[in-house]
């Protein structure tokens, strides 16, 4: 248990050095071997990410020496309180020195109480988890009856778009576990020693037959890249307290309140959005040189870059005021939708409208993706999904057309008819219901199969597709009153500020009804 033996009390001065001395032992958590194996495996102790996170110490922690009697200090989690950037977060920390960070019969106590905390004071919930999962030894006190560990699961669901959760994995969260990252707003993982899955690779041989590596099966690169699991991937603890300390910056402490401003700056990029956007929809560009010719300097924060990259969203500032981006990417698949790329976005505009941070959608998309992989893959669900979260949020939110705007991807990336704010058109704007290759297809079939030489074909149409094109017209659609505005490129990020200046005033009553429900 503790690197000293305890020695009885016998009088009042005694009574307080032994205090002093169970603390300071809690303190440390396991034995120094074990705190060496943790340090020399290239993670730090779970005091040292604290110490991290916090902006000077903390403001108090509860269960400190439960079960130190047993040898297992605080049961191996620390649950405190601590400021962050002058405001008040609950922490629940895993302690990987005791009994690998595991799961017992006073962790979920400790945990769930601390969630409560957060939940009834209005404060930001962060997860430091680092845990070998929950203990079989301790299963019949823990695991069926109404007070046990699924409890922290339940809580997660009830605070969950009341105050922030934020969830950093360390190291591993087997099983059941492997849904406390699942179910926060934001998860970090540490590339090369994060790993979340519900059955280990020895399990998986047993049951299936199947061999494979712990990275393979629940590593952090895996989760950040393929299943989506992963918000951000990052190389280290400190570069992991670092990114919750930044998506706490964004968000108010609770649902009731605006996100905090910050400083104002200038956008990074040299170039200027009419250089960046090229006018010809054959030419692509990086989404990110835009966003960085709009946002504040350095205030870009990506969520799930490196899952569905066809979709760049993020977090970001103009002006100093937080703001939600959904961006088409161009040179990732044409920048068009997919079932991945679709769920990515419910999530983020659910996170954005759960915490009051307007969203910007920055439109160039030719629509969904379409072939027999992607239905059998659900795409029509996955879809609606996308466009549920737009038609229900009801945060500040503006569609700015870009170049390309056709069909149901049209629709998906909020424009008009699903009621934003406002829809703002670059004079490079081309909305229309289909792009000129589709449309010539649909409306020219039949005499583009009755031609017979190749040549005269491909001619035919190459002129109809031109005619289309011309047709499409960013002032015809103005004309008609579809847009709010179509604005000069150089003055779409004062444009974003003014208008998200006057939108933020307005209330954002959720919808009356008890459960809406979402498509899976």
């Amino acid at each position: 248990m503790t690197d000293t033996q305890d020695a009885p009390a016998t009088s009042a001065e005694d009574v307080h050095d032994e205090l002093a001395r169970k603390l300071e032992q809690a303190r440390l958590g396991g034995s120094e071997k074990n705190r060496a194996k943790v340090l020399d495996s290239g993670k730090m102790l779970v005091r040292q990410r604290l110490e991290l996170l916090f902006d000077d110490g903390w403001s108090f922690e509860d269960g400190l020496l439960a079960r130190y009697e047993e040898g297992l200090p605080g049961d191996a989690v620390v649950t405190c309180i601590g400021k962050v950037d002058g405001r008040e977060v609950a922490v629940i920390a895993n302690d990987f020195t005791v009994k690998a960070g595991t799961w017992g019969k006073r962790t979920f106590e400790k945990i769930t109480r601390t969630q409560e905390i957060a939940d009834e004071t209005g404060i930001p919930l962060v997860y430091l988890f680092d845990s070998a999962g929950a203990r079989i030894d301790e299963q019949f006190e823990s695991y069926a009856g109404r007070r046990a560990w699924g409890n922290i699961f339940y809580n997660q669901v009830q605070i969950s778009g009341r105050v922030p959760q934020v969830c950093a994995l360390f190291g591993p969260s087997p099983a059941g576990s492997a849904y406390v990252p699942a179910l926060c707003d934001f998860t970090i993982m540490v590339r090369g020693h994060a790993t979340a899955y519900l059955g280990s690779p020895r399990l998986a041989e047993m049951v299936t037959g199947e061999q494979v590596t712990l990275e393979e099966m629940g590593g952090a690169e895996m989760h950040c890249r393929t299943s989506g699991l992963g918000d951000c991937l990052v190389e280290d603890d400190a570069e992991a307290i670092a990114a919750i300390r930044v998506w706490l910056s964004f968000l108010p402490s609770n649902w009731e309140e605006k996100p905090p401003v910050a400083p104002a700056a200038e956008p990074a990029s040299a170039r200027t959005v009419q250089e960046v956007v090229p006018e010809r929809e054959s030419e692509v560009y990086d989404v990110h040189e835009l966003i960085d010719a709009l946002v504040d300097e350095d205030s870009f924060l990506p969520y799930k870059d490196l899952f569905a990259p066809e979709l760049v969203t993020g977090y970001a500032r103009i002006e100093g005021h937080s703001v939600g981006l959904i961006a088409n990417q161009p040179i990732q698949r044409g920048g068009v939708l997919f079932p991945d790329s679709s769920d990515k976005a419910a999530r983020f505009i659910w996170t954005c409208n759960a915490y009051n941070i307007p969203i910007i959608f920055l439109v160039d998309i030719a629509g969904y993706m379409i072939g027999s992989e992607v239905e059998k893959q659900g795409i029509i669900r996955h879809g609606a999904k996308m466009l549920f979260a737009v038609a229900e949020s009801r945060v500040p939110r503006i569609a700015v057309l870009v170049r390309k705007a056709y069909g149901g991807g049209y629709l998906a990336m909020s424009g008009a008819p699903m009621k934003p704010d406002a829809v703002i058109a670059l004079p490079t704007a081309k909305p229309a219901l289909m792009g000129p290759d589709a449309a010539v297809n649909g409306i020219h079939y039949n005499r583009i199969q009755a031609i017979a030489d190749p040549e005269e074909r491909k001619r035919f149409v190459a002129e109809k597709q031109a005619e289309y094109a011309e047709g499409i017209d960013v002032f015809k659609i103005a004309n008609e009153n579809a847009v709010e505005a179509v604005v000069p490129a150089n003055d779409l990020r004062g444009e974003l500020h003014r208008r998200l200046s006057v939108y933020r005033r307005r209330a954002t009553p959720p919808a009356a009804r008890r459960q809406a429900v979402t498509p899976v």
